[in-house]
């Protein structure tokens, strides 16, 4: 199972702002259109938006091939490359990153039309997510860019691996896949690292295939990298940070749909001191209760994977965060916890204030972890994603 519906961010850009015109058209000095957006959408308006019609759907388990599926797959609606992960300087000082990259496509490819007279023309639109978490410092910085995939403005390719809207960047340094180099500049901050493999690649869900409702093609192709050793730089405002920590990446594609009865999700990633690794997300329905779709993956120190079913893993809220900014009341601390695995660990956000007014509105931000396993003393770290509140 996965981050459900994460191309819901995506698709709002795509089809909320890409009305505006801005993504398929040049602005007046011929340059791409790079807008702060802003405004706010409800993730379930943009799932509703458009047609499925015409788009494959992830129906069955396929044999996943590396690195062409690091690459884009134009036949689905969306897709994306998300990173994440904790970094602290020699001192101790932390920092969290996010550098997310989707793609979303305007049309079905046997819609688009060949031949196209201009060179701005476009059927795929780009964007990215950039955030930085400045724990010591008390704040948090996050923008985000789309472009069109036309002119070398944005695209992705497997080999080398390469995924990008304008500067900001995912690619492999080799020719191979690792190591992989994130960069990305927006004001005071930016991210200059370099992200070994760390621990093998995680297929999630049933052989990578992550089903997100009991609709037949209402899932996506899903892998994980969960624990990826990162060193670099971070720049905030006048200082720049030597860092090394830890990142984790989902990749996944689909053609997908919010179902009926659900309002939003809650995912989690953690890195535990003990060399695991644990993936747990709640589908919420309308009425607050779990779906029976929620799930997880917890992964050993030595890569191996289990498969986490709905009801495996406890999760509770344990206090609560209201955005100055958007009025949105968000949970904000959690008790979570793997009864089989005697594993019971508390949730703290680095800080409480971790939204993301980028077109969508969302919570993800890095967290702290303290508890306990087979009765002895565990921390980590890792990020949670909160989605669909207030809508």
């Amino acid at each position: 199972m996965s981050r459900p519906w994460r191309g819901a961010l995506a698709v709002v850009a795509a089809l909320g702002i890409v009305s505006l015109a801005w993504a398929l058209w040049p602005a007046a000095d011929g340059r791409s259109s790079r807008t702060r957006v802003r405004a706010t959408v409800a993730v379930r308006e943009a799932l509703d938006a458009g047609g499925l019609a015409g788009f494959a759907r992830a129906r069955a388990p396929r044999a996943l091939s590396f690195p062409d599926d690091h690459g884009p797959h134009p036949a689905f609606r969306t897709e994306w490359w998300y990173y994440t992960g904790n970094l602290a300087t020699a001192t101790g000082r932390h920092v969290g990153f996010q550098l997310t990259f989707f793609r979303t496509a305007l049309a079905p490819p046997d819609h688009v039309a060949a031949g196209r007279g201009s060179a701005w023309a476009a059927s795929q639109v780009y964007l990215a997510h950039f955030a930085l978490t400045d724990t010591a410092g008390g704040r948090f910085h996050a923008t985000s860019r789309l472009s069109r995939e036309a002119l070398g403005l944005a695209g992705a390719r497997a080999q080398p691996f390469h995924v990008w809207v304008e500067d900001w960047s995912a690619r492999s340094e080799t020719a191979g896949e690792f190591p992989v180099r994130l960069a990305a500049a927006d004001g005071p901050v930016a991210i200059d690292l370099l992200l070994e493999r760390g621990k093998p690649v995680v297929l999630q869900g049933d052989r990578g295939l992550s089903a997100k409702g009991p609709e037949p093609g209402n899932a996506s192709y899903y892998y994980s990298f969960t624990r990826m050793p990162a060193t670099g730089t971070v720049r905030i405002g006048d200082e720049v940070l030597a860092v090394s920590g830890l990142a984790w990446m989902d990749r996944e594609w689909s053609t997908s749909a919010l179902g009926r009865d659900l309002a939003g999700w809650d995912w989690f990633a953690l890195q535990l001191d003990d060399g695991r690794d644990l993936m747990v997300f709640r589908l919420r329905r309308r009425d607050g209760s779990p779906d029976p779709q929620s799930a997880g993956t917890l992964v050993a120190a030595n890569g191996d994977t289990r498969p986490l079913a709905a009801g495996a893993a406890t999760l509770e809220p344990v206090g609560h965060w209201t955005s100055p900014a958007s009025g949105v009341r968000y949970p904000s601390g959690w008790r979570l916890g793997v009864p089989a695995e005697d594993l019971s660990i508390e949730i703290t956000p680095r800080l409480r204030d971790q939204e993301l007014l980028v077109g969508p509105r969302y919570w993800e931000g890095a967290v702290r972890v303290q508890g306990s396993a087979a009765g002895r003393p565990i921390t980590g770290q890792g990020y949670v994603e909160l989605v669909g509140y207030g809508e």
